[in-house]
């Protein structure tokens, strides 16, 4: 007998769909490749129930996120207990970053980790990262807190501490292990990550050029990038009334058609 998908089920299948393509992203933009290709984990709340999300287990037969699929992912409640997922797999070990922030920024709608080369780096020279590029000028536009600590989060307390450190920011380091970074959507928290892996590197060079007192794009500089108006002028005015303005979703739809061949 066949069952007929609800509304429901169809949204938590078109969820971690798109859970599942987030953490191929971070594959196929490096940040989760080579001998950190198991290493890190995109979530997001469920659409139906924000107590509850989706995450990357533990137990698969071939552990890399390059060849997550929808069916490999597991729900989890708020104090990091698993809910539902295919059988033999558990939570990630880093569950409770993911559980911890969830549960004291209710805006948060989805969450990265991974170990992204130059974040790593960068965590451990400790230079302030400064703005270096328009590409992600906003993630470095203020200071980056730094979570003191290497080792795995595993317990409630770790995880409670890091959420802490990120506060109601958007981005934290963690000392010699990568970075956490959040949004109101994948697309969001993904695209964080990818522009705080391609300001760290920025930052790298810089450094080794000129060692750690290199200069960055001065804040008045900075603030007119983001002030910034995107076809703003009267030599757009008439193409934007027959046209309409172009969205910008920069190279994630690109990305995600990439990475979804073979879902």
């Amino acid at each position: 007998m066949n069952t007929i998908p609800t509304a429901q089920t169809a949204g938590m299948d078109e969820a971690k769909v798109d859970v599942a393509i987030a953490n191929r992203i971070l594959a196929e933009t490096g940040l989760a490749a080579g001998v950190r290709a198991f290493l890190g984990h995109a979530s997001s709340r469920l659409p139906s129930d924000p107590t509850k999300f989706l995450v990357k287990g533990r137990g698969y037969q071939i552990d890399v996120l390059s060849r997550l699929r929808p069916e490999d992912l597991i729900t989890c409640d708020l104090e990091g207990y698993l809910v539902d997922g295919p059988p033999g797999i558990i939570q990630c070990g880093e569950v409770q970053i993911h559980a911890c922030i969830y549960k004291v920024r209710p805006e948060v709608q989805s969450i990265v980790h991974v170990h992204p080369k130059f974040t790593v780096i960068m965590s451990i020279l400790q230079p302030r990262l400064r703005p270096m590029a328009q590409e992600g000028i906003k993630v470095v536009q203020a200071p980056l807190p730094v979570y003191p600590h290497t080792k795995v989060v595993m317990s409630q307390q770790e995880g409670e501490e890091l959420a802490r450190y990120l506060g109601d920011g958007e981005s934290v380091l963690m000392l010699g292990h990568g970075a956490v970074t959040v949004g109101r959507t994948l697309e969001e928290s993904v695209t964080r990550m990818i522009h705080l892996e391609h300001q760290a590197e920025m930052n790298y060079l810089a450094y080794c050029a000129t060692g750690p007192n290199y200069p960055g794009i001065p804040e008045p500089l900075v603030e007119e990038v983001l002030q910034g108006k995107l076809f703003d002028g009267p030599h757009f005015d008439d193409a934007i009334a027959k046209h309409g303005k172009p969205s910008q979703p920069g190279t994630w739809n690109y990305l995600q058609d990439l990475v979804s061949q073979g879902l």
